[in-house]
């Protein structure tokens, strides 16, 4: 049985590095399984806002209604994105906020403050592209970004084990460096990781 995958490039720019990456995955992995997704979350039009009105009487677009049901029938999770600020840009955000919500992702037991997560069963890898040193951002600033993603997020709602792969660092890194970049990402497509 063949692996279902989902990437998410989530960069505003609908060309970047990040997307990039996401492609050489998705070429990696395409002679692997049939079952094969690629999101450009720049491309898709969705309102970032997740507000209290929006909360209890928005209807989601019908592309947010696609890929939930995507995420629902996914074995593996790539999200592949820039660390901005230390965490992730606010298309990712607006997308979590607006996918990743009560009732689908994770819901509560009996009112008490205990989740539940609903997304088990499936795992995730994050390609993350940054300026910082990784030393400097692991030990330093603590890895906040990494730890939103992986412990407030995708593990909150179940989806584990959540990898990653650090491209770092980006300022002023050559082309041999890039394409030694983008090959990893193909690997990491070639063995579905």
């Amino acid at each position: 049985m063949s692996k279902n995958i989902l990437i998410f490039c989530a960069h505003p720019d609908k060309d970047s590095f990040a997307l990039a990456l996401a492609q050489k995955y998705y070429e990696g992995a395409k002679n692997k399984t049939d079952k094969l997704k690629l999101y450009n979350l720049a491309d898709l039009n969705f309102d970032l806002n997740l507000t209290r009105d929006k909360k209890y009487g928005q209807s989601i677009e019908p592309i947010l209604q696609q890929i939930q049901k995507d995420i629902l029938q996914a074995d593996h999770l790539v999200f592949v994105y820039p660390n901005w600020w230390a965490t992730f840009p606010a298309i990712l955000k607006g997308f979590i906020d607006r996918v990743f919500t009560k009732g689908y992702a994770y819901d509560f037991i009996d009112n008490n403050p205990i989740r539940k997560p609903l997304l088990t069963g499936k795992t995730a890898r994050i390609l993350v592209t940054m300026d910082s040193p990784l030393w400097y951002y692991r030990w330093i600033i603590g890895a906040p970004g990494h730890k939103a993603m992986k412990k407030a997020t995708l593990e909150y709602c179940g989806i584990k084990p959540v990898k990653f792969t650090n491209f770092s660092p980006m300022k002023n890194t050559s082309i041999e460096r890039r394409n030694k970049y983008l090959e990893k990402a193909y690997k990491l497509g070639q063995n579905l990781k």
